[in-house]
């Protein structure tokens, strides 16, 4: 048998959990579930408790999280990306390969020597964004490349948002993943990209009113705003000469234009902590980034320090949060603006039982071929089934899962630290994610270079 754990059981662990437990037989696989409430795991596992080992475990514990590591010839780790480290030391010390869906960050790449050395894959980015963006993208652009095509434009665009039939708010929208990585998007430094080979910056209080519209065939349209850094991966998709590259995050037309208020009062923020915030209510709150009038009431000094007209939607949508409710009350204590704004989002925000979420994703490649010039304009959409097995759920966890399979049968065994960009990583797990739904529509367009909005 070969041992599989996984550490976390989150929202973004069902279709993995599941996937892995369809494969019990055919693949031989025992497989231990670890969390910190393990009895929470059993309602993803019912049914199936004969085929999956659950046991508490607390990441901080060196001894109960090494010994399980131990035990494992491959461990996946779902827990927030500040802990994979942790586990990634404890797999090089007993040799055990690894996986993540998050992003790699400095102290994880400066592990790709030892366990390159040890014959270990540690492969992260494996799962949506991070993932599935990687592995389409190399897809065409290695296709493209192959036929003799020269790159001139990448842009790629991502949204966790909601699924139409569940879309019930003025804003479009509603938490499909950590709301904290939410409410801080954006901040850490100016988005940079490049367009017709000029380097752009878009610094953080200017971010979400410099957006680009998108539109998706029998989803309308949608707009989008630049991530952090879209040059991040320019070298490891080979595209050092292309003239255009931009990423980007996807919402409904008219969330940024609202969202920008939040960032212009400083509600966003991060950085301090407010006086006595257990006891205010969201009115208070509210107020306490407003001027001071003896006066005029919250509403109003919101409205005229923001210049936002009275019947305008962006007002609407204020009013439908709650934001200047004097009954409601923070209860956090010692808690930052950011923290206050995520409490009061989630009233409004948080999935219902039944409610559908939706992933998006768009691609667009510029490319010249035996002097002609083309675009390719690809794009996936995948609604979930309910507030449990999420769109976001199927497109993280079933690529993690599958390139766990992949890397205990050897076929994915280039050692070291890395992401899906190679042809015998992509090839076999989008194959596979096809028959789940997971599928990219391509067209041909009319090559237009670089979106008219001059971002």
């Amino acid at each position: 048998m070969r041992k599989i754990l996984i550490i976390g059981a989150g929202k973004s662990s069902s279709y993995l959990i599941q996937y892995l437990i369809s494969k019990t037989i055919s693949e031989k696989l025992e497989i231990t579930i670890g969390d910190l409430h393990p009895e929470n795991v059993l309602q993803l596992v019912k049914g199936y408790e004969d085929k999956v080992n659950c046991i508490h475990l607390d990441i901080f514990n060196d001894d109960s999280r090494g010994q399980a590591i131990k035990d494992a010839d491959i461990v996946i780790s779902m827990l927030p990306a500040r802990f994979h480290i942790t586990v990634a030391k404890d797999c090089l010390k007993f040799e055990k390969h690894m996986v993540t869906a998050s992003y790699v960050g400095k102290e994880m790449q400066e592990l790709h020597e030892d366990a390159r050395s040890k014959n270990l894959v540690f492969m992260n980015e494996i799962g949506v964004d991070p993932g599935i963006d990687h592995m389409s993208a190399m897809q065409v652009i290695d296709r493209i490349k192959g036929a003799g095509g020269k790159m001139l434009l990448f842009e790629s665009f991502t949204g966790g948002l909601v699924a139409p039939e569940s879309d019930d708010n003025l804003w479009h929208y509603k938490f499909t993943w950590n709301p904290r990585n939410v409410v801080l998007a954006g901040q850490g430094g100016a988005a940079k990209f490049v367009q017709e080979n000029q380097f752009k910056y878009i610094p953080y209080h200017r971010l979400f009113r410099r957006t680009e519209f998108l539109d998706i065939e029998g989803y309308g349209r949608f707009e989008a705003y630049a991530n952090r850094d879209s040059l991040k991966y320019q070298h490891a998709y080979g595209l050092d000469n292309v003239k255009t590259l931009y990423r980007g995050t996807m919402r409904r037309v008219g969330f940024s234009k609202a969202w920008h208020v939040f960032v212009q009062l400083g509600m966003t923020d991060d950085s301090y902590t407010i006086e006595d915030s257990a006891n205010m209510t969201y009115r208070d709150f509210v107020n306490s980034f407003l001027p001071y009038s003896p006066t005029d009431s919250v509403e109003l000094k919101f409205r005229h320090s923001l210049k936002i007209d009275q019947d305008d939607i962006v007002w609407d949508k204020f009013l439908e949060l709650d934001l200047f409710s004097s009954e409601k009350r923070v209860e956090l204590q010692k808690a930052t603006p950011a923290q206050i704004l995520q409490k009061i989002l989630m009233d409004s925000w948080t999935l219902d039982p039944t409610d559908k979420d939706m992933i998006v994703m768009y691609h667009k490649f510029g490319y010249e071929l035996d002097g002609q010039k083309h675009q390719i304009d690809a794009t996936m959409v995948v609604e979930g089934e309910d507030q449990t097995y999420t769109a976001m759920a199927k497109t993280v966890g079933l690529p993690v899962a599958m390139a766990t399979i992949a890397i205990l049968n050897g076929s994915i065994n280039t050692p070291g630290v890395q992401i899906p960009i190679s042809k015998e990583i992509y090839t076999p797990i989008l194959h596979e994610l096809e028959s789940y739904g997971i599928a990219f529509k391509e067209k041909e367009v009319t090559y237009l270079g670089y979106n008219p909005l001059n971002l």
